[in-house]
């Protein structure tokens, strides 16, 4: 997965999602990396959404069990934990620490 190179000229209105294991053992079942050029993302570091929907379509399938870890951002170097848990009624719940970068209030 961090090997991977996408050229965005090739997908200039995608939002494309790639997902691989992690070695047995790692910490961590899969490494996710999202590419978004079409709204201006090169690669966005920690993907909620691409991680919900892949979780999704992992767990419904039965593909992996309904809790599982996603490392995503690495080759960025601003790695993160992606927690996805699947409810028995396949609401997937995805869930990590996050750093808080602004804070302030807008007024109209």
């Amino acid at each position: 997965m961090l090997a991977l190179e996408p050229d965005p000229s090739l997908i200039p209105d995608a939002m494309v999602g790639a997902i691989g294991g992690h070695p047995e053992g790692s910490g961590h079942d899969f490494e996710m990396r999202t590419f978004a050029p079409g709204v201006g993302v090169a690669e966005d570091p920690v993907c909620g959404s691409m991680n919900a929907s892949v979780g999704q379509w992992l767990t419904a399938t039965g593909a992996v069990p309904p809790a599982y870890r996603v490392s995503q951002g690495a080759r960025l170097g601003r790695a993160g934990t992606i927690e996805i848990v699947a409810d028995e009624d396949g609401t997937v719940w995805v869930g990590g620490a996050a750093t808080r970068c602004v804070r302030g209030t807008i007024t109209r």
